[in-house]
């Protein structure tokens, strides 16, 4: 047999080997939650509080809300196969009875996080944008390196609730756990860093989201430096070097972290951005050097697959908190170069589309699950680098940013002349202040040929698309904060214009915060 085969079949026995296959059984979450088993012996293999996620052996958790009791939707949790329940009443099911099922929850989460073998690492994760990015990418390179013992929070999942659940459904025999965390009220990151408990805890970068519930960008990045406060003793905190609060950063991670890792485009950072050079594929190829400050001085060279210098410098934060939690650096780099966009957050669909250049087909960029002023200059910016024949741009209000919003939103009208669009539809009351500014800006440099909307709705958005078509080899860019509902728009599109089988791949019309 060749040395090949036998490294093949010589595959590793790992001291957790003989631990069960079930995410917690009845005993373990009575004795986590304090709980009264009832209604016979269980095992579950997930968790949930929805009752319309509910899968096959999970835990459905009877959370009460503000507009519903969990308990109301226990009966039908079990009809979708939930195989035990965490409740406040008792159910005929089998459950584990607690006072209060939030604190239940929570408890549960400090079990998982606490019952992880003293080796694993877990990275925790905030920013005012790409922290669901750099969250996914971390995840797919650590989980590669690891044969499958990376764990993540799914989707948003970055609150009171979304946090502990996420710790919940971590297995045991996890070896990397990646949990992003959100916040738009100071005290809020406080909390949830402390359930999460990271080795290493990212800031992606600081920007007027939310600010609204804020008196301004200083009072921002005080409250993403929470996250420092659950660092375990000697974890590494990760700041962004071009960021004007970089100090504020640095000077609160230093109360609470054995190491401070600065990245960056600037001369000091300790991850530095060294070379970007787009790709054919319309990602980027980057040259990062590691300062002796990161333990490891070197130089990398890899490919991101996602357009934008935004995601250049996302990477740059990734590939440091890997290196910081002993990952596999090359795994790092694979995972970039084949990371796909997410949905609602960079995901790009090829759409039928008549006319135009012929193709058949039309670039859709589905930004549409939310946006501030960083982010939607930064997702502008990637249009205007986007090959096309014609660039549209389809913005939905900005919400959440207090008394400048006025300012913000017209402030989008130079991001918008620079990226050379050539139509813009502006979705939301808010879009007024921007509409405003383009109208005056349209004898400048948005003169020739441009074409600007300004509607109240996503449904009157899509009317407007409709009605001008998709054209082939337009480049669609859709962005807008959740609540404006540009989510439906996308999937109008998509549903009417249909989608090639090249989808998320390539660049233009074939080719994520």
């Amino acid at each position: 047999m060749s040395r090949v085969e036998d490294a093949v079949l010589d595959w590793p026995v790992e001291p957790d080997d003989n631990r069960g296959t079930a995410l917690w059984r009845a005993a373990d979450i009575a004795a986590a939650t304090g709980g009264k088993l009832g209604g016979g012996d269980f095992a579950v293999s997930g968790c949930a509080f929805d009752s319309r996620e509910v899968m096959e052996g999970d835990l459905f958790i009877a959370l009460k809300g503000e507009n519903a009791d969990g308990h109301r939707f226990v009966d039908g949790a079990f009809l979708k196969g939930a195989a035990g329940a965490l409740v406040e009443q008792a159910v005929a099911h089998p459950h584990v009875l607690v006072a209060d099922t939030m604190a239940g929850l929570e408890a549960l989460a400090r079990a998982a996080r606490a019952r992880l073998d003293p080796a694993a690492r877990v990275i925790g994760v905030t920013g005012s944008a790409g922290k669901t990015g750099v969250k996914e990418a971390l995840f797919a390179a650590l989980d590669r390196s690891s044969r499958g013992r990376a764990h993540r929070s799914v989707k948003s999942y970055n609150n009171h609730v979304g946090v502990p659940l996420s710790l919940a459904r971590m297995p045991a025999r996890t070896r990397f756990g990646v949990f992003e965390m959100g916040m738009n009220h100071a005290g809020e990151l406080s909390a949830l860093t402390r359930l999460v408990r990271p080795h290493v805890a990212i800031v992606t970068t600081i920007a007027p989201a939310h600010i609204g519930h804020f008196s301004g960008e200083a009072a921002i990045a005080e409250a993403k430096a929470e996250i420092f406060e659950g660092l375990e003793p000697g974890g590494v905190a990760i700041v962004p070097a071009d960021s004007p609060h970089c100090a504020l950063l640095v000077a609160h991670a230093q109360r609470h972290a054995g190491l401070v890792i600065t990245f960056g485009t600037a001369e000091h950072a300790d991850v530095r951005l060294v070379d970007a050079l787009p790709t054919v594929t319309g990602g980027t190829l980057v040259t990062a050097e590691f300062s002796a400050r990161t333990g490891a001085a070197r130089k990398l060279c890899y490919t991101v697959a996602q357009p934008g210098a935004h995601w250049a410098a996302n990477s740059l934060a990734v590939m440091a908190a890997v290196a910081a939690v002993g990952g596999d650096l090359g795994a790092a780099g694979l995972a970039l170069a084949e990371m796909a966009g997410l949905p609602g957050r960079g995901a790009r669909h090829a759409i039928a589309a008549s006319g135009g250049d012929g193709s058949g087909k039309a670039l859709l960029i589905d930004e549409s699950y939310n946006a501030n002023p960083a982010s939607m200059s930064a997702t502008i910016a990637a249009l205007g680098a986007t090959p096309a024949r014609r660039r549209v741009a389809v913005l939905g209000a900005m919400r959440e940013l207090g008394e400048g919003e006025a300012a913000y939103h017209a402030a989008l009208a130079e991001p918008i002349a620079a990226a050379g669009i050539d139509r813009v539809v502006l979705v939301g009351a808010e879009m007024a202040a921007l509409a405003d500014a383009l109208g005056k800006n349209a004898q400048g440099a948005l003169a020739a040929g441009f074409d600007m909307v300004h509607v109240a709705t996503a449904a009157e958005a899509a009317e407007c698309l409709a009605a001008a078509g998709p054209q082939g080899g337009d480049a669609i860019l859709v962005k807008g904060s959740n609540s404006v509902g540009l989510g439906a728009l996308v999937k109008a599109l998509i549903a009417r214009n249909g989608e090639s089988a090249d989808t998320n791949g390539g660049h233009g019309a074939t080719r994520e915060n």
